[in-house]
């Protein structure tokens, strides 16, 4: 409610389930009315466990690229890394990190 209340002009909805925020089928049978169902490209998760399992399954079946799970709201940047994790996890959080410093 905070996004479209700060940014009206944003295509946000949710919540959706990821079947139908991903896949244009499923999105029409499911949400027919959402601006972004089968289309979405941001995933929000209720908490980081639901995040760190969707992300880990996706990374590892799929040997797709994942960064993260990128913490905010905190005071200072803090970002979290499995025991599981890759040197290139660590490589790239450690960036995401540094970036998120700097902003400050």
């Amino acid at each position: 409610m905070l996004v479209r209340e700060r940014n009206p002009d944003f295509a946000i909805d949710g919540p959706l389930q990821y079947d139908a925020a991903i896949d244009p089928d499923v999105g029409k049978l499911k949400q027919p009315d959402s601006p972004v169902a089968g289309q979405a490209n941001v995933f929000i998760f209720p908490d980081l466990d639901a995040g760190n399992i969707a992300y880990k399954a996706v990374q590892r079946s799929a040997g797709a690229l994942a960064v993260g799970p990128v913490l905010q709201g905190l005071n200072k940047p803090v970002n979290d890394l499995s025991r599981g994790c890759t040197v290139d996890d660590i490589v790239y959080t450690v960036a995401v990190t540094s970036i998120q410093a700097g902003a400050r």
